[in-house]
């Protein structure tokens, strides 16, 4: 007889190579929480109509599970979903992704024959590339935007369709499109060849888009034409470049352009050349030659800096060139030997055959000096700050006034510390940073937490330990705030060392600029044998906190220069007042002034030129001078002076020692102000 358990053991067996029945269905998750199962590969548009068919009118892509996507595309696998509207943030992207596309149709239907290439968006915009005999013109503009505004109000839906190399190959090639040919091949054997329509005009495209031509809206301009190489090679056909812009609304676009036109008239590169602050030059490619009144606007932001350190900071100098052998142990010969100044040393001997590199950071010299004589816990936190100047390599291409250079000065810090000190020392870092910003006149601040990249040094626990502490602090800013401040979190964006701060301002005119950071190092340290002792007479390694608040100082000045539009406080004007006589009659009294609000500590300049006043305020207006100290012969005779502030159509008449008191008052740097009413000074 068989075994009793045969029966069973033999069900069992039967079980587990049973294959799972596949299911037609896919459960989708709203928003809401919602979840519903719908047939397999059911597109976005069918499940949009069939909850509203308002939804579906209203609806310009979907979501899943987070990816942007065709409404069209056929839904093949459980997701969460998203419906996104045209007034969608996310939606932007789109609007100008279909502008391009436009634009291309446009350029191609006005000149047959033009090659269009390539057509990105990038930030605040985008462009596209063609290539034609003759290269257009800001003058083709009107006709381009006329013939968009016809492609747009057709209202053409954008189809999808996969094609196979060899097929897009041959039509493009039919069309005579030789560099769509090219960008064929350029494309991965393991990806699929899309192909985007918009009624009879198509292009090469990875997606995704809108609905329709209609859905990018009128809100639209092109701004400029460049010269742009095929593939970035000067070796290559050279293409035309046009670049634009487009927003979801009107009201946004306008908002848009009339920020452009206020930053032109603001650009720091004009302004210092108006303001006679500084200047650039062939023979020092991205390196600044500093005028008299730029460096002085320089010293009185370093001695800023220098006293919001006091007291907390020991402020360090490390030598401005240093051996590879240092690069090479921090790892920078090979992370970013291409960003570096080397030489080697000129010497007969072969010992002196050395390679040297300008430092592009002060990091690896401070750890020396933490390096040099036995440390206890008793010593840190230890904080150390250098105005040290480094140098970069910039591609020639992406050099901008003082925005991007390739020699600039850091205020760089470097606080040595163990774990639990940690969080309070990005904590103090922190009040720092805002406080400095507060007082440069910058309130709306963004901090952003940058969390683990996926090629990282150092452990796992070492980052679960920097993550936590820096995502409590992180909290903390924001409650502390009171909301003002806002925080965000940027996934996979820390250095390789460690985790780190952000710091984003937002200027006069809502343009964001990222200058603050704060670095958790939990590599460098260790790769130069740096310890300390700790209580329990063992070697530990510290935590290396790399800081920086105006990052690079003189970028620092260009968004100064650009945020005040040339017209600094008086506490860091380069010329605080100007003193300035009616006729020659008051000569020997406006010296007097002179003499008086220089002893005073005013930045002051004499004009005794023989003009007349009125020039001479338009003059001086234009320079961007704070105060106009006025004076003639009754001003002589009563001992007074006329002030004229900028900006302003009056004038304030006032005795001299009432006025030098006011605009000493008014210079004091705002630093110094709060320390008064503390009453530590």
């Amino acid at each position: 007889m068989p075994d009793d358990k045969t029966p069973a053991s033999g069900f069992q067996f039967g079980l587990a190579n049973l294959k799972p029945v596949e299911s037609n269905n896919v459960t989708l998750t709203f928003p809401d929480g919602a979840r519903r199962e719908f047939p397999k590969n059911t597109t976005g548009l069918d499940i949009a109509k069939g909850i509203s068919p308002s939804l579906a009118k209203r609806t310009v892509a979907m979501a899943l599970d987070g990816e942007v996507r065709d409404l069209a595309d056929p839904i093949a696998d459980d997701a969460r979903i998203e419906f996104v509207n045209r007034d969608d943030p996310r939606a932007l992207e789109l609007i100008r992704h279909d502008a391009a596309h436009v634009l291309a149709e446009a350029v191609q239907t006005l000149w047959p024959g033009t090659q269009v290439t390539i057509g990105p968006v990038i930030e605040n915009g985008f462009y596209y590339d063609f290539f034609r005999n003759e290269p257009f013109t800001p003058e083709d503009f009107a006709a381009i935007e006329k013939k968009m505004r016809e492609i747009i109000a057709r209202d053409k839906p954008f189809t999808k369709e996969i094609w196979t190399r060899d097929e897009t190959k041959r039509v493009f090639a039919e069309k005579g499109e030789s560099f769509k040919v090219e960008l064929v091949d350029a494309i991965p054997e393991d990806q699929t060849i899309r192909i985007y329509k918009q009624g009879d005009w198509f292009d090469l495209c990875r997606g995704p888009h809108m609905t329709s031509t209609g859905k990018v809206g009128n809100a639209f301009k092109l701004m400029k034409v460049a010269g742009a190489y095929w593939r970035g090679d000067n070796n290559n056909p050279m293409l035309t470049r046009i670049y634009g812009t487009a927003f979801a609304k009107q009201e946004e676009l306008d908002f848009y352009l009339k920020q452009i036109e206020e930053a032109e008239k603001r650009d720091h590169r004009k302004l210092g050349r108006e303001l006679d602050l500084f200047h650039f030059q062939e023979e020092g490619p991205g390196v600044v030659f500093w005028h008299p009144k730029g460096w002085t606007i320089f010293q009185a932001l370093i001695a800023y800096m220098r006293r919001r350190l006091t007291g907390d900071y020991d402020e360090v100098n490390a030598p401005q060139i240093l051996d590879k052998v240092l690069w090479e142990t921090s790892g920078h010969w090979d992370w970013y030997r291409e960003n570096m100044f080397a030489a080697q040393s000129a010497g007969d001997e072969a010992e002196d055959k050395r390679w040297f590199a300008l430092k592009p950071m002060n990091c690896p010299g401070h750890i020396q000096i933490f390096k040099h004589g036995l440390k206890s816990y008793r010593d840190l936190p230890l904080r150390l700050a250098e105005f040290g100047v480094v140098h970069r390599y910039e591609p020639s291409g992406a050099m901008h006034g003082l925005m991007r250079v390739r020699g600039f000065t850091q205020d760089d810090a470097h606080v040595f510390c163990t774990e639990e000190q940690l969080a309070d020392e990005c904590l103090k870092i922190n009040d720092l940073i805002l406080s400095t910003y507060s007082d440069f006149g910058f309130g709306d601040i963004v901090v952003k937490l940058s969390t683990r990249p996926e090629k990282r040094v150092g452990t796992d626990e070492s980052w679960d330990h920097a993550e936590r502490v820096m995502a409590t602090v992180l909290r903390e800013i924001e409650t502390n705030s009171g909301g003002r401040i806002k925080t965000a979190i940027n996934p996979g964006e820390g250095a390789f060392y460690g985790p780190k701060f952000e710091y984003v301002l937002r200027d006069a005119i809502g343009r964001d600029w990222q200058c603050g950071t704060t670095q958790v190092d939990l590599n460098l340290p260790g790769l130069f044998g740096a310890f300390y002792i700790d209580a329990d007479g063992s070697k530990k390694t510290p935590i290396m906190v790399h800081r920086a608040i105006c990052g690079s100082m003189e970028r620092f000045i260009g968004i100064l220069i650009e945020h005040y539009a040339g017209n600094f406080p008086l506490w860091l004007a380069p010329v605080q007042a100007v003193v300035t006589t009616i006729t020659s009659e008051g000569d020997e009294y406006a010296k007097q002034v002179a003499a008086a609000a220089r002893k005073a500590g005013l930045r002051v300049e004499l004009d005794l030129r023989n003009e007349k006043i009125n020039y001479k305020v338009r003059e001086h207006s234009l320079a961007k001078i704070p105060a106009l100290l006025v004076v003639g012969k009754k001003e002589a005779e009563t001992h007074s002076v006329s002030i004229r502030r900028l900006g302003s159509e009056g004038q304030t008449v006032m005795s001299l020692n009432d006025a030098l008191a006011a605009l000493v008052e008014e210079a004091v740097p705002p630093d110094v102000k709060r320390a008064r009413t503390a009453g530590v000074v």
